[in-house]
């Protein structure tokens, strides 16, 4: 079973998930003791350049609708060192000297996954800006009806320096074996690059052979490579070859995808703070000395410095798994009993029984829907939020969690790992005592909807949830076991943030993804 931590990783992309879009939100903020977070990143920005568009992160303690959501940006503390603008005028007015009070004029639903996009400005270099300025700006968010929260970050102002990563490329391998690929950082400006660290977002099938003592891993997967000596002048090109080997539990065939973004060493330490107020660790040093791209040259002191052009720091790799391994789903059924008048809980779900793990992160869709019909003479009166009232063939995303419905549509993780099982847990009252009472679990509902349709033994998709079993039904159909059972009520692993989700929601090195995106808050 994999660690969360691990898991912050392999969710990648997919943060945003359905689960978030359907989390249940009070129609509006009446109760003050609804306490706002808030979270903005430290930013460093390169001299000449227009600047960087960053977004402050807004979390509640637990969901609300607000009015009037407010921003209020006082950046006395950069003063003749940085200068801030609204990114879309009109949301913005100046009360005060250095003072930019932003307000939204819809109603916003904010959770503990928290959102992001609102409301950004853009942090330039100011005219008589010098390389090694930096300040505090101080961030307050409100609302009607809730508790204000504050945040100071650090404002850095450097020359500005122009990293690139290599081409992308294509691999192929089957589950278990090997391949390698290069890793190449280009200055494409005339400013010398001094120390860069590269950022690595891969799935879950492409793992490291090797572990280096100047990068980072969480297990195999590798996270960071920092090369704080590494000089590189204008035009120059740097280049190591990484070894890798594909998972022998990848799915296949089929494809995994790799990128790495370039950064500067401030840059890095930026983002280093935003991975940890988001709970994202980057993984342990390897052992096995460090990977050279070049030869090092001494230390050099150095200022801040800062990447005026992002959208060529990034790199990509396509490795295409080659062979058959495929992915047997099997439902999970119940037997339960009780008395008139009771309230027995079911626990129903889905089971991975291999050979090959499901990822789906890229996507951010469920790796499946477990569609669940109660049992005759019961009422579902106990529902967990990822489980929506089934309305014909779509499950109800405007009433998650409602009970008292005939029949459920449950979402499990955008992750399955083989051997892996993942249930929900529905509290069942009974009416009427019926003997044999039985429902129905079902798995891999065909839809017009993204999801693992390539079951390898569609003949234990359905599986039996039955009440009060008389003695001769046996096990009442009941497709579970015993033990590896992930619940997924509440939380789910999976919608923990990676660090390509993050990267694109917190549009770093400037670099803005234009939509909101959620990542949860982790105090």
């Amino acid at each position: 079973m994999l660690s969360n931590s691990t898991r912050r990783w392999l969710a990648g992309l997919g943060v945003a998930g359905a689960f978030v879009a359907a989390s249940a939100i009070p129609a509006s903020a009446a109760d003050p003791a609804v306490q706002l977070a808030l979270y903005f990143p430290n930013t460093t920005v390169a001299l000449g350049s227009e600047g960087k568009i960053e977004t402050p992160y807004v979390y509640a303690n637990e969901p609300v609708v607000v009015n009037n959501l407010t921003v209020r940006y006082d950046y006395s503390g950069l003063a003749g060192k940085a200068k801030i603008t609204p990114e879309i005028d009109g949301d913005c007015t100046t009360p005060a000297k250095n003072v930019l009070l932003c307000q939204e004029h819809f109603e916003v639903g904010i959770d503990e996954w928290g959102i992001a996009g609102l409301l950004n400005i853009n942090i330039a270099p100011a005219a008589g800006a010098k390389d090694g300025d930096s300040g505090d700006l101080k961030v307050t968010v409100s609302a009607d009806g809730v508790t204000s929260a504050s945040h100071t970050a650090t404002v850095k102002i450097g020359e500005g320096v122009d990293l690139a990563g290599g081409p992308e490329v294509t691999r192929s391998a089957a589950p278990g074996g090997s391949f390698t690929a290069p890793l190449a950082v280009r200055n494409a400006g005339e400013t010398t690059a001094k120390g860069a660290v590269v950022v690595f977002d891969q799935d879950y099938g492409i793992r490291t052979s090797k572990h280096y003592s100047n990068c980072t891993y969480v297990e195999d997967w590798l996270r960071t490579c920092s090369f704080p000596d590494l000089t590189v002048a204008g035009g120059e090109t740097f280049a190591a070859t990484v070894p890798y080997t594909v998972a022998k539990d990848a799915y296949a065939p089929g494809a995994d995808y790799a990128y790495h973004n370039w950064m500067t060493v401030a840059e890095f330490d930026d983002f280093t703070d935003y991975l940890d107020n988001h709970g994202v660790s980057v993984g342990k040093p390897g052992t096995e000395g460090p990977l050279v791209l070049t030869k090092q040259s001494a230390v050099q002191a150095r200022s801040f410095q800062a990447d005026p052009n992002p959208e060529n720091n990034w790199s990509g790799m396509e490795v295409k798994v080659t062979g058959k391994n495929g992915v047997d789903l099997a439902a999970i059924g119940d037997s339960v009993t009780g008395k008139k008048g009771d309230v027995v809980k079911a626990t129903v779900g889905v089971r991975n029984n291999g050979p090959a793990t499901l990822d789906f992160g890229r996507s951010g869709s469920p790796v499946t829907k477990i569609d669940v019909t109660v049992p005759t003479g019961t009422t579902a009166v106990e529902v967990p939020d990822n489980c929506m009232p089934l309305n014909g063939n779509d499950g109800d995303w405007q009433e998650p969690g409602t009970p008292g419905a005939k029949a459920y549509r449950c979402y499990p993780d955008i992750f399955i790992q083989a051997g892996e099982e993942q249930t929900v847990e529905l509290g069942l009252r009974i009416d009427k005592v019926v003997p044999n009472a039985t429902g129905a679990v079902v798995i891999n509902a065909k839809c017009e909807c993204e999801g693992f349709q390539d079951d390898t033994n569609k003949a234990n998709d359905a599986a039996k949830l039955v009440v009060n079993a008389a003695p001769a039904g046996g096990d009442g159909g009941q497709g579970g076991g015993d033990g590896g059972t992930l619940p997924i009520t509440g939380s789910s692993t999976g919608l923990i943030a990676g660090i390509g989700a993050l990267l694109l929601a917190a549009g770093f090195g400037g670099y803005v993804v234009a939509r909101r995106r959620k990542t949860r808050f982790v105090a």
